[in-house]
């Protein structure tokens, strides 16, 4: 029965994608939201993304993963 049933089911989807791309090649396109505006939208995104990343980065005073050496100094040894 699983056989039969796998090939039907391939049957199924490849015909069914057959159909799809057949239906896609011969209806009339009309550019949509996407393809007006999707490259656009994308850029001035990235663009304000790294505007806000590079004023993070150098402007509000982050101490970027500085060595301690030289700076961090034991505190002397108390005796009692």
């Amino acid at each position: 029965m699983f056989p039969l049933f796998r090939r039907a089911l391939s049957r199924f989807s490849v015909r069914s994608f057959q159909q799809t791309v057949e239906r896609q090649n011969h209806q009339d396109r009309l550019p949509n939201f996407h393809d007006k505006y999707g490259t656009p939208i994308l850029l001035s995104g990235a663009t304000f993304c790294l505007a806000i990343w590079a004023y993070a980065a150098t402007q509000i005073g982050i101490e970027w993963n500085l060595s301690p050496v030289g700076r961090v100094v034991p505190k002397d040894w108390r005796s009692q």
